[in-house]
């Protein structure tokens, strides 16, 4: 049995959840990238929605006293109808050239709010359903969302365990749709089923190591960390796109 696992790839996972614990907008920005070295696009898809049911589940448990009710209703509902749009269309488009402007935009707005720092995004109704729509369709699509909620989110300029809290909450419940939708696609292949239990284990260990680091970084670092980290999972997306 463990002749068929890459531990390289359960490795990469680790790092993943750790960092996206720490960061706060989840695992798949780093997971999927990264994953895709290991797969074809459609297992990734299929293996990050089922991976992040785990690890959202723990932080929602770890976090769950900075959980904003009113975001979630306003980034949760359009985040989880767009998601079932992205992963039907997910079937039938090239995601060639959406990846490469997805990467583009995350690197152009992490450095737009890394460099005004003062640039503060308030958490109006408006704003929060257009990320939540934004994030939905992209993670139904390609597999992560977590990085343009992480964008929106940060921009609100939130106390990180209301961020990772109210971000997990989110995220669960575009995964459990996704899912839903992948396995209809058939996206979620016999072969790589052995990958399932290692996942679930790996979201809650990496969830509490993130959580431990968490509480040594400064609020004010908080956001500036969640950006660079946005900043190099588009520079990471870019680099694997031109490197195949």
């Amino acid at each position: 049995m463990f002749q068929k696992i890459s531990f390289l790839f359960l490795f990469f996972a680790v790092l993943a959840e750790i960092i996206g614990t720490i960061g706060g907008f989840g695992s798949s920005v780093f997971f999927v990238p990264l994953a895709s070295f290991f797969f074809d696009f459609q297992t990734v898809l299929g293996l990050t929605a089922i991976f992040h049911l785990s690890s959202n589940s723990s932080k929602i448990a770890l976090f769950r006293k900075g959980l904003d009710k009113k975001l979630l209703l306003n980034i949760g509902i359009p985040s989880v109808i767009f998601v079932i749009i992205g992963g039907l269309l997910s079937k039938y488009l090239d995601t060639f050239i959406l990846k490469i402007l997805l990467a583009i935009f995350l690197i152009g707005f992490s450095l737009l709010f890394i460099i005004k720092k003062e640039l503060i995004i308030k958490p109006e109704r408006k704003e929060s359903i257009i990320g939540g729509s934004f994030s939905g369709f992209t993670a139904g699509l390609l597999g992560t969302g977590g990085a343009i909620r992480g964008i929106t989110m940060a921009a609100f300029n939130l106390e990180k365990s209301v961020f990772i809290a109210t971000s997990a909450a989110i995220d669960f419940a575009i995964d459990f749709t996704r899912t839903i939708v992948y396995i209809s696609n058939g996206y979620i292949h016999k072969e790589y089923l052995i990958y399932v239990p290692f996942l679930f284990v790996i979201g809650l260990v990496g969830t509490y190591i993130g959580k431990y680091i968490l509480q040594f970084i400064p609020q004010d670092r908080f956001k500036q960390i969640s950006l660079i980290l946005v900043l190099i999972i588009g520079s990471i997306m870019i680099l694997q796109l031109f490197l195949k």
